[in-house]
């Protein structure tokens, strides 16, 4: 038995160092700032890289610093912002709906900024010449268009024309949609005598590195899916597809065949290059070291034009925030095949998918995304029943069977294996099975860890509200015992911070009393090392999960509440009532009465 209890308190050690080693992973010390990629003098200068050669033969050219250029204004209800007519740049763009922070006259989100501006992030659409044309005689990222018409709006495009000194009449009508999708329609006529081949393209560039997260659970960087594969690649390894200036020769091209898109994600936001689903096209990532910029591109394939005939090339761009319902609208509805799965949904996505929509539908209904995820823990926990009822089942009766264990033991003394024999025939007996308590764990498990991937992930809980000071269930509770949680005049220190870690807030210690409530319905270890570990185990927890996001502690302190109510009255429907501080008395008895026996004299005595 000796042994059995050492293998079981190493297995208690590994089991909170790995909980530790999480906790480091999930939430890692606060790295210093990240500098941009490029110096802050080449993103002054606006140096950029656009494709002017035919990609056969894997050449792009350095484009000249980008002047200033007329502008027409972005308004939708969802963005504002603008585009500038030099090359036909989205490159100003806004999102009205959300803002930076949630003080009073935080700036809203800006997810699209021009070239001349730090970290300038943008798209452009041009052509590459190719049998018949040189570079001056297609539009790319330095040409400036003649607009007609007003400003972008829904259901009010614009259009821009340029002619080529060929004779080539270029027209471009750009589209917006009340949300965040953006239709390039490229049509070109070839008005030379001759006949000539061109391709199309679209590029979103990034100058610099963006600041990051730094969290494993969400993706930052690259996105791509390409014939049914979805591939993620972080900007760090991005710069293996490096583009020598000279040579030009994109380091990742992919084919795809049939349907795909590609850009950039961030933890919150997402700018996409859709090419028409159902034709054949090349998705190409680079890296231009020489002015630090992260590109994505979308090439369709190279079209031959007669002379007098006339051709059309669709692209869409996506920019905005990654909401759950919109992007699965252009998903079902505009059909971009699997577009939902640019939301990071994780190792547990057969989890985590069905999870967020139930969660999304009850905060529908409910209006408060803090109840929805209360309603959601009653739902799963509902799910689970038939199986949690057998755990308790057994761990009530497990609680009955300590009496006549101690008495085994009193019994068995010194002999092992006595000891053993006899616990096993007492649980054949009484038809109980010590393992079946793990059940509840390994279920939450799982469950845990994809709402944790919901809730820290997706869109709908940032700066979601609850009741109170809960203003923003994707961040940790910011109430703190350090101020006596308002009462005092100072301020509470800043979320995230180690002071915060250890003067935590009202969550955390509902959580706290949660988990200790649930413990004491459970049969305690019996050997008192294991005992002690596991009486620490529900305050560890409450400063351990102090620093997770509100919403996912919610989640726990209703799980913790729901069971215990279920173990209570599974006990209680055993002919047993439990007494919830009976174990502290017990405790009490038993040191006093160790402190009061002759051996605790003598050894006294020897000391």
């Amino acid at each position: 038995m000796e042994e059995q209890n050492n293998k079981n308190l190493i297995l208690a050690m590994v089991l909170s160092a790995a909980v530790m080693i999480t906790w480091f992973v999930l939430f890692p010390p606060p790295e210093p700032p990240l500098t941009p990629t490029a110096p802050a003098t080449e993103v002054a200068q606006g140096t950029t890289t656009a494709p002017v050669a035919d990609p056969a033969a894997g050449t792009t050219q350095a484009v000249a610093p980008v002047p200033q250029a007329p502008r027409l204004t972005i308004d939708t209800p969802k963005l504002a912002g603008s585009i500038s007519l030099l090359g036909g740049r989205i490159d100003d763009l806004s999102l009205k709906g959300y803002r930076e922070t949630l003080e009073p006259g935080s700036e809203t989100v800006r997810l699209l900024s021009p070239v001349g501006e730090n970290l300038a992030y943008y798209s452009v659409f041009g052509w590459l010449p190719g049998t018949g044309l040189e570079a001056a005689d297609v539009p790319g990222a330095m040409t400036e268009w003649t607009a007609s018409g007003g400003n972008l709006a829904p259901g009010q495009p614009v259009t821009l024309t340029w002619t080529s000194p060929k004779g080539l009449t270029f027209t471009r009508e750009i589209a917006v949609d009340e949300d965040y999708l953006f239709t390039v329609t490229d049509r070109v006529r070839n008005g030379s005598a001759s006949d000539v081949s061109l391709q199309p393209y679209g590029i979103i560039a990034r100058h610099g590195l963006p600041q990051l997260q730094n969290i494993f659970v969400v993706h930052e960087g690259a996105i791509q899916r390409a014939d049914g594969e979805l591939t993620e690649t972080d900007y760090a390894d991005l710069t293996e597809f490096a583009v020598d200036p000279n040579e030009g020769q994109p380091a990742q091209v992919t084919e795809a065949m049939t349907d795909g898109w590609v850009g950039f994600t961030d933890h919150y936001w997402m700018t996409t290059l859709v090419p028409e689903q159902g034709k054949p096209y090349k998705q190409v990532l680079k890296y231009v070291p020489n002015a630090g910029i992260y590109q994505a591109e979308v090439r369709p394939p190279a079209i031959s034009l007669a002379a007098g005939a006339e051709t059309t090339s669709t692209i869409q761009l996506f920019a905005g925030a990654k909401e759950w319902a919109t992007i699965r609208a252009y998903e079902i509805e505009g059909g971009i095949a699997g577009f939902l799965d640019s939301i990071d949904w994780g190792w547990f996505y057969f989890l985590t998918k069905p999870i967020f929509a139930v969660l999304h539908w009850l905060n529908a209904v409910i209006g408060n995304m803090g109840l929805a995820i209360i309603a959601l823990t009653f739902f799963l926990k509902f799910l689970v029943l038939p199986l949690a009822y057998k755990s308790y089942v057994s761990m009530a009766r497990m609680k009955e069977l300590q009496p006549e264990m101690e008495a085994l033991k009193e019994r068995a003394g010194d002999d092992r294996q006595k000891l053993q024999r006899e616990m096993m025939q007492l649980y054949k007996d009484k038809k109980v099975n010590p393992a079946a308590g793990c059940l509840p764990i390994l279920i939450q498990i799982p469950i845990f860890f994809a709402l944790y991937k919901v809730i820290f992930v997706t869109i709908e809980l940032r700066h979601a509200p609850f009741f109170g000071w809960l203003n923003d269930l994707s961040a940790p509770d910011s109430s703190s015992l350090y101020n006596f949680f308002g009462l005092l005049p100072w301020d509470a220190p800043a979320t995230g911070s180690l002071l915060h870690l250890i003067f935590i807030g009202v969550l955390p210690i509902l959580l706290g009393i949660t988990m200790w409530l649930q413990q004491k319905l459970n049969p305690a270890p019996s050997d008192p090392v294991q005992q002690q570990i596991f009486a620490w185990m529900p305050w560890v927890f409450m400063f351990m999960l102090g620093g997770f996001a509100s919403g996912l502690v919610v989640y726990w302190i209703t799980n913790n509440t729901i069971t215990f109510i279920q173990q209570y009255l599974i006990m209680w429907s055993h002919g047993k009532r439990p007494d919830i501080f009976g174990n502290i008395r017990e405790a009490r008895a038993a040191k006093a009465a160790a402190k009061a026996s002759p051996q605790a004299d003598q050894n006294k005595g020897k000391k």
